[in-house]
């Protein structure tokens, strides 16, 4: 089997499986599924193809789509193409991972993807890596112990919130969201900088007074934490934040969760950025065709995984600027378009 790197996360840590003929080189070859060319794009993968992808958090959104679409690999290709998803820490993490060789798909907030491409941020420079395509938004969703007296996010001064795992677009927009209210992110609250499943566990205990988290909605530890605590918890609005992150970035928009997704008593109005999933700039250019056409084709069976996934619309598809589309990716996107 030609296989792409890919790192599969194990119960005692996590194990790399490097692709044939990298083993003893010293480190990782270009073959002919990461050697892209500018040969012509066929949309069709002929060999025994495996690709790794990165996602995020086991009890959120990223993970939960990232396995259905990887699941749904082998049935468009004909067996050819296969995926395993990976729980990661997120954005920052999986671009990270993915320059590395690590995976060869990840998903991104598109902030910190642009963030990536420009070389800003956590970034030392220009990470060489493309779009397959924008997919479905990311909802801001910040809660709040009831008993913690906070009520925005300036009077979390002082207290412990968790502001998402290390490296992840979270924590971006967590301490984004927090300079923004006037607060230094690294002195002015008690940052717990946990995952979903961790920070939770947190606010069913009492130990953290509050969370930041960017995920599509429903987000699974979400849900579990409104269905177990729901009179001791709720969501702050953050709305009257958005005008100094749109001038961060103008991919920051208002949106609402609406009342209906959590059970909460009213509608929450919150700042949602879109997410986009990446590739290596040198990704066989098959494969991303392959990989791009399978998450529009597929849209229903990740849908069924998790309703955020119906956000994923071709119109929008294109919609990456300044991050460019991988060549691969704007075949599938023509073909698609022309059969719709």
């Amino acid at each position: 089997m030609r296989r792409i790197n890919v790192r599969i996360a194990a119960s005692l840590g996590a194990v790399t499986l490097i692709a044939a003929g990298v083993a003893g080189c010293g480190g990782r070859q270009k073959n002919a599924a990461t050697d892209d060319t500018s040969s012509a794009v066929g949309c069709e993968v002929t060999k025994d193809t495996r690709v790794g992808i990165a996602t995020g958090n086991a009890t959120g959104v990223y993970y939960v789509v990232g396995n259905a679409l990887a699941g749904q690999l082998a049935t468009a290709s004909g067996g050819k193409l296969t995926g395993t998803a990976a729980e990661t820490g997120a954005s920052v993490q999986n671009i990270e991972q993915l320059v590395a060789g690590q995976y060869d798909v990840a998903f991104s907030l598109f902030d910190t993807a642009v963030n990536a491409t420009q070389g800003k941020g956590t970034f030392k420079g220009p990470q060489p890596v493309k779009a397959l395509a924008r997919i479905y938004d990311n909802y801001t969703q910040v809660v709040v112990r009831a008993d913690s007296g906070i009520t925005s996010v300036a009077e979390m001064k002082g207290k412990k919130i968790s502001t998402g795992s290390p490296k992840s677009g979270t924590e971006v927009i967590a301490q984004r969201l927090l300079t923004a209210a006037g607060l230094d992110p690294a002195k002015d609250i008690q940052a717990q900088r946990l995952d979903l499943t961790k920070t939770v566990d947190g606010m069913k205990d009492g130990s953290i007074d509050g969370f930041f988290w960017s995920g599509g909605t429903p987000t699974g530890g979400v849900t579990d934490l409104f269905t177990t605590a729901a009179d001791k918890v709720k969501f702050i609005d953050i709305s009257s934040l958005l005008p100094k992150m749109a001038e961060l970035n103008p991919a920051y928009q208002a949106g609402t969760i609406t009342k209906d997704v959590y059970k909460t008593p009213a509608d929450v109005p919150t700042i949602v950025v879109p997410n986009v999933l990446l590739v290596r700039d040198d990704l066989d250019a098959n494969v991303a065709c392959v990989i791009t056409k399978t998450v529009f084709e597929k849209k229903d069976a990740l849908s069924q995984a998790n309703p955020a996934a119906k956000g994923i619309d071709l119109t929008n598809a294109r919609k990456t600027d300044p991050v460019q589309l991988h060549r691969g990716a704007e075949t599938a996107l023509t073909k698609l378009n022309a059969a719709s």
